[in-house]
């Protein structure tokens, strides 16, 4: 399956940050994830998001995928401001426009693999013949077409990795969120899974990952770093620029 093009201008971020903010709690308990976070991603890059335990990377990729809202700051999917919309707007949109995978994938159990996948076109509407076409199309494209009929709990975890990620590219969404995406995973199956995700955002998407490791990050555009919840480094390569060549060219 060869995705089709994406968008009409490079230039225009699909996914933006500005200047971001979440706290959590009040007084005593107050937590501040995330201090004035500022991004911009384009379609046809990926950009890796690193930082220690607590740094704020997963709330970033929350609240970038609209399912959290920040305490201040605006965040903007295709030049949409989400604060504003309501849920059903909110839903729309993240159904049509954001693949996110799961660090713990959120498969359904009672559906098989080509059910998980067409569920959110089915909720967008879209026929649920056309829907399961569609699945099979990006199940395919991940490699996993001879498990359409099987059900979570008779896959291996990379097979259940594959179904995830191919939800989240069902569609063609334009924007692809994933959170740690290779952490249950083999090296090969890891570096498989990162291999869709890149040829997606080569096809003209935008994608965000989030990942502890170097090797991983290596595969992205751009690195940002966080710590404390503030951005406090934006590069085109990782701290190690010999992992990061080896890792992108695997």
């Amino acid at each position: 399956m060869n995705p089709a093009p994406m968008s009409p201008d490079p230039t225009q971020p699909v996914l933006e940050l500005r200047d971001v903010s979440r706290v959590h709690g009040q007084g005593g308990t107050e937590v501040h994830a995330l201090r004035g976070v500022s991004l911009r991603v384009v379609p046809g890059e990926l950009v890796a998001v690193m930082g220690p335990s607590g740094s704020g990377k997963s709330t970033l990729l929350t609240i970038a995928g609209g399912l959290d809202t920040p305490s201040s700051g605006e965040v903007l999917v295709e030049g949409m401001p989400l604060r504003g919309l309501g849920r059903r707007e909110l839903a729309r949109l993240r159904r049509r426009s954001v693949g996110y995978v799961f660090q713990d994938l959120n498969l359904v159990p009672a559906l098989t693999a080509a059910e998980n996948v067409a569920l959110p076109r089915e909720l967008d509407g879209v026929r649920a013949a056309t829907a399961r076409d569609e699945a099979l199309d990006v199940l395919e494209e991940v490699g996993i077409a001879e498990l359409a009929d099987r059900y979570p709990d008779d896959m291996s975890g990379g097979q259940q990795q594959r179904v995830a990620i191919a939800r989240a590219l069902v569609g063609g969404r334009r924007l692809v969120l994933a959170d740690e995406p290779t952490g249950a995973l083999d090296s090969e199956t890891g570096e498989a899974v990162l291999r869709l995700l890149r040829a997606r955002v080569d096809a003209g998407a935008a994608g965000v990952l989030v990942t502890h490791e170097a090797r991983h990050a290596a595969w992205a555009d751009r690195v940002v770093f966080l710590r404390d919840g503030r951005a406090v480094d934006d590069t085109g390569y990782a701290a190690t620029p010999d992992a990061v060549l080896h890792g992108r060219s695997a």
